[in-house]
């Protein structure tokens, strides 16, 4: 199961309620963290979650309110035991961003790995079990959108393993896909499971103006989380301009890539109250979660 945290919510610059938008993924102990603007580390923190457990950090782009927040980040991370490696990913070129911030954390106890994808085309690598993938977004500068997806394992049928007299010792192995040999006989994972479970998917697009290859990217997402700066479709061509989306355009692009669950951010500090959009958003695309810092999931 993935646990999913949003960190904050807000765009530009932090508001007392309302901290910068970051996203935090955990499986299996370890976690991944989407951008990093001012005080993300005390928004972590104030949610309850074991910074310690951050594997990974992906940067959409080097705007400040999304990547602002790395030298105190790092620093936090170290005063909480990280060993290791931590791995970076970002645009073409963000290296030498990385290298600039890091400039007054210079002694850090864990090393630093940076990964630069392309600003041009899709990329994919692999983390904890899950495949990962970027796409070049629409922004006033370079910006990623990034989708994880977990292949689950097969339903385990304990019935078809007592029948077959396989040794409770085994089980863990077939489930994971592996084939074992008993007395000479070969026995598949095939012959112990069920059916095959639906993959995971998570897709994350902030900072961007709507365009067609978002839906494909997004497609059959389980949980879409997506920027709307405003309620107001009026801010449409505005926000076009400086390459953001508003409520409505998420809401489209949740509906049109047939995803499940629709979670909004990235709000304008000028939008005090995103709520009071949910009944028309909605009549878009039903499941659709105006989000607070902390909105929470467990994805099984």
């Amino acid at each position: 199961m993935i646990e999913v945290n949003l960190i904050g919510t807000g765009g530009m610059l932090p508001l007392p309620e309302r901290w910068l938008t970051s996203l935090w993924l955990e499986y299996k102990g370890k976690a991944c963290l989407i951008d990093c603007g001012e005080g993300t580390q005390i928004a972590i923190n104030k949610h309850g979650i074991k910074l310690s457990h951050l594997d990974i950090l992906l940067i959409t782009h080097v705007h400040a309110d999304h990547i602002s927040g790395l030298p105190g980040l790092l620093l936090s991370l170290g005063n909480c035991g990280k060993t290791g490696v931590l791995k970076i990913y970002g645009i073409t070129g963000i290296t030498d961003t990385i290298k600039k911030l890091c400039c007054i954390c210079p002694a850090l106890p864990f090393e630093i790995e940076i990964n630069e994808l392309s600003t041009y085309d899709k990329s994919e690598f692999d983390w904890n079990e899950i495949s990962v993938s970027s796409m070049p977004l629409e922004h006033s500068i370079d910006c990623l959108g990034y989708s994880f997806i977990l292949n689950r394992k097969p339903v385990f049928n304990p019935q078809k393993a007592k029948s077959l007299k396989i040794d409770v010792k085994y089980w863990k192995e077939l489930h994971s896909g592996k084939t074992i040999t008993i007395n000479n006989r070969q026995i598949t994972s095939e012959m112990v499971t069920d059916r095959k479970r639906k993959p995971i998917k998570i897709t994350y697009i902030t900072d961007s103006r709507y365009f067609s290859k978002m839906t494909d990217f997004a497609e059959n997402s389980d949980l879409l989380i997506s920027e709307g700066m405003y309620g107001d479709d009026e801010y449409i061509g505005k926000m076009a301009e400086k390459g953001h989306m508003v409520f409505s355009q998420s809401a489209e692009l949740a509906k049109n890539s047939k995803s499940k669950m629709l979670w909004l951010t990235h709000y304008s500090p000028a939008l005090k109250n995103p709520n009071e959009y949910s009944e028309s958003i909605r009549k878009i695309f039903e499941n659709t979660i105006i989000s607070h810092d902390g909105e929470k999931i467990v994805l099984k």
